[in-house]
């Protein structure tokens, strides 16, 4: 296979990846709390034996867009969404991971939970608790979490210390490195944020992936009759 071939199968991997990635967002596009993702294209050049050396477009890393989403009233007391930057700290058998996600239930012990059973930490990182037999449970902007009119703990709102390391790792986790307190956000009670997926606009992406695709599909198998035609003409 020539140059040619290779840089165009390289770049035939790199939009099958984002045709996975755009899937995935418009799956995900009710999701509560998820944030779309984009693959980012490079240049990389390679030496060759002789002759100038080979660009190739390479697929090397996903974007998350922290684009704050619409919110949602919901009425329940335990549904919280951040308005400005920062991120729910949830812990995992991982470990601790990132969320936008404020959809919580208390367990039977008064931890409250993610609905997949991961704990909410608070301000210094300790489990959230709410009293068993609690009434009434208000959440202020700042995250003071009363029971009864009692606080009894704040919920923390967290940042990656470095924005570059945030990666996505499920559903709507995500993993950084270092993480600091947010500045700025304020929790809302009783509304969730949804998907900051825009359906329309990642179904044009998808077409647009697809077509390019298609284009470079046609020019390999055009390669390949080519190839093919000369190897018949010199077995002659």
């Amino acid at each position: 296979m020539d140059a040619a071939g290779y840089a165009t199968l390289n770049r035939q991997s790199g939009l099958m990846r984002e045709m996975g990635v755009v899937a995935n967002n418009i799956a995900n596009a009710s999701t509560t709390g998820f944030r779309r993702e984009g693959v980012i294209f490079s240049e990389y050049v390679a030496a060759l034996d002789q002759g100038p050396s080979l660009s190739m477009a390479h697929a090397s890393g996903r974007h998350v867009d922290l684009t704050q989403a619409t919110l949602s009233q919901t009425g329940g007391q335990f549904d919280l969404a951040i308005q400005g930057d920062g991120f729910f700290l949830v812990e995992t058998p991982q470990g601790e991971r990132l969320t936008r996600a404020g959809s919580f239930v208390p367990s039977p012990e008064g931890e409250l939970m993610t609905p997949d059973g991961f704990r909410l930490l608070d301000a210094g990182g300790a489990p959230v608790f709410v009293p068993p037999q609690t009434r009434g449970v208000a959440v202020a902007q700042d995250g003071t979490l009363s029971a009864d009119g009692q606080p009894v703990a704040q919920i923390g709102l967290w940042q990656p210390a470095d924005p570059l390391s945030l990666r996505h790792q499920s559903g709507t986790l995500f993993s950084a490195g270092e993480v600091e307190p947010a500045e700025g956000a304020t929790i809302l009670q009783g509304m969730l944020e949804n998907s900051n997926v825009e359906p329309v606009s990642e179904i044009a992406r998808m077409i647009e992936v697809q077509r390019a695709y298609e284009l470079g599909q046609k020019f390999l198998d055009a390669e390949d009759e080519r190839v093919r035609g000369v190897i018949t003409t010199l077995g002659r």
